[in-house]
């Protein structure tokens, strides 16, 4: 099979936005999606929230202090950043850009407030909003979880309502029914959006190298 990004051009990197209401199913998805695409890369956003049982720091999130976290946002080094649930979240600069230049891709798990500043700072990012079957069975997921109490469960339910208005502002939505359907569809959304002519930078097929053959134009197809 040939490889389009690899063998005929070169490209700039991708950033991929990969927004959902908590109990969504965003990691299982993105676990899905590196079975498929195992090139791409998760950024590791900060966070002052205490870990979870299973996290590893560095893997997960970058567990930090608020007044760590505070003086990194001071000295501009987020891509975005936001409080969500009472906490701080937010997206290193460095690993996007550097990701860019070197045309790897990388995809972000990130809320609607850091999409949205995403996007004003990434115009070429890719936004994409995980949506869950309906309220009910987002409920039913939470609630699965059995990490959070009905209060708080209540809360985000609340806050998945308020999110998924915001789907308008999105590229692309995913419907996580069944996680193996759901990662094919982000699948074809990746490998069209690696197809677009704008993100080239350097051509590898001989009539468009620079100094190549004539242009021939007007051609029939001849079998």
């Amino acid at each position: 099979m040939i490889r389009q990004t690899t063998s005929l051009a070169k490209r700039q990197g991708i950033i991929f936005i990969l927004s959902a209401p908590s109990g969504a199913g965003k990691t299982t998805l993105y676990n899905e999606l590196k079975r498929i695409h195992p090139e791409i890369r998760l950024s590791v956003s900060c966070t002052t929230r205490a870990r979870r049982p299973g996290e590893l720091n560095a893997r997960d999130y970058r567990f930090l202090s608020e007044p760590a976290f505070r003086a990194l946002q001071e000295r501009g080094e987020f891509a975005e950043w936001a409080k969500v649930h009472d906490y701080y979240y937010g997206t290193p600069k460095e690993p996007l850009d550097q990701s860019i230049r070197a045309g790897r891709d990388i995809l972000l798990d990130i809320d609607v407030q850091g999409a949205h500043q995403i996007k004003q700072a990434y115009p070429q990012a890719v936004s994409i909003f995980l949506l869950p079957p309906s309220l009910m069975e987002l409920k039913r997921r939470l609630a699965a979880r059995g990490t959070d109490g009905k209060e708080i469960i209540r809360r985000r339910l609340a806050n998945a309502r308020g999110e998924i208005r915001e789907i308008i502002r999105y590229d692309y939505y995913v419907v996580n029914r069944e996680v193996k359907q759901a990662a094919q569809v982000l699948s074809s959304i990746v490998e069209a959006e690696r197809a677009k002519i704008s993100r080239i930078t350097k051509w590898r097929i001989d009539p468009l190298r620079q100094g190549g053959g004539p242009k021939v134009h007007g051609q029939r197809r001849q079998n």
